[in-house]
């Protein structure tokens, strides 16, 4: 179970940093409503421009705190649940809008990844730090 928990974590994680540096303006065929990039997904959610900004910070640093979570493990669930916030609140934009499931799988992926990755890499259980 540990080694998918990690890779949830880092599927999760990777995944956020891929879309908010490699595909930030690009058309996807996920973006919500007719949108082609990032900031048109946000307009078309109603959210302010600042806002694409203040979220993706917080995602691109929650992820990175995902991805350093394998040298400092005490990081990694409160980051997988604070993605796995962010992703609800990204499938609740696209159902807003009258989305089609399919534009908004990605954002149902990394919420499922992020929450098996919180589940998984929790504290360890009192046997295993008996034995360790």
């Amino acid at each position: 179970m540990q080694t998918i928990g990690k890779l949830a974590q880092t599927s999760a994680a990777l995944w956020i940093l891929n879309v908010w540096f490699n595909r930030f303006n690009k058309d996807t065929g996920y973006r919500g409503g007719d949108a082609t990039n990032m900031k048109e997904e946000f307009a078309t959610y109603g959210l302010p421009e600042s806002s694409v900004y203040i979220v993706g910070a917080a995602k691109v640093g929650l992820a990175s705190a995902m991805l350093a979570g394998h040298a400092k493990p005490q990081l990694v669930r409160p980051a997988s649940i604070g993605l796995a916030a962010f992703m609800a609140g990204a499938i609740g934009m696209h159902i807003k809008v009258g989305d089609p499931v399919k534009r908004y799988l990605p954002a149902l992926s990394v919420f499922t990844l992020s929450t098996v990755s919180a589940i998984l890499n929790g504290p360890p259980s009192p046997t295993e730090t008996a034995t360790n």
